[in-house]
């Protein structure tokens, strides 16, 4: 997700003739949250480390579970969890934009971006982390108190 920044100031000037900018315009810039921006190889190792633990924890939730139609796939970068009645979740990594995006059958899409000071995916619009956002829908969805998803 890009941030933007509303920009009224006429000491900005336009780019293809010179003049001073008038009114309001967005500037998009993925650094203008600094607890946000992390490199791409930054990105890469906390996105895949977020996958493989939650790959891992649902593999092994559906060995333990009597769900009909349950099924955790991964492949090259996206996640799909089917959880019979329940619905299917996809959480899938976005490296272009550096976040982790997921459609819930509960909440529908939400996105995530990587916030160095709580060290978690977090979601800029509800503040919601991924991993308590899938706590909350999965122990309601499922009737598990107990549910600890392994990521923050």
């Amino acid at each position: 997700m890009r941030a933007e920044t509303a920009v009224t100031s006429a000491s900005v000037l336009l780019p293809r003739t010179g003049e001073p900018a008038r009114g309001v315009y967005r500037i998009s810039t993925i650094d203008a949250h600094p607890h946000f921006a992390i490199t791409a190889q930054e990105y890469d190792r906390l996105a895949d480390e977020a996958m493989d633990k939650l790959v891992t924890f649902f593999e092994d939730l559906g060995d333990g579970m009597d769900i009909d139609a349950f099924d955790v796939e991964y492949s090259q970068g996206v996640m799909t969890l089917i959880l019979g009645d329940v619905g299917t979740y996809v959480v899938n990594k976005q490296p272009p934009n550096r976040q982790i995006w997921i459609s819930s059958p509960i909440s529908g899409p939400e996105r995530f971006d990587f916030s160095v000071d709580r060290n978690a995916w977090v979601c800029r619009k509800t503040s919601d982390t991924l991993g308590k956002l899938l706590e909350r829908e999965l122990r309601d969805a499922l009737a598990m108190a107990d549910l600890a998803v392994p990521i923050k």
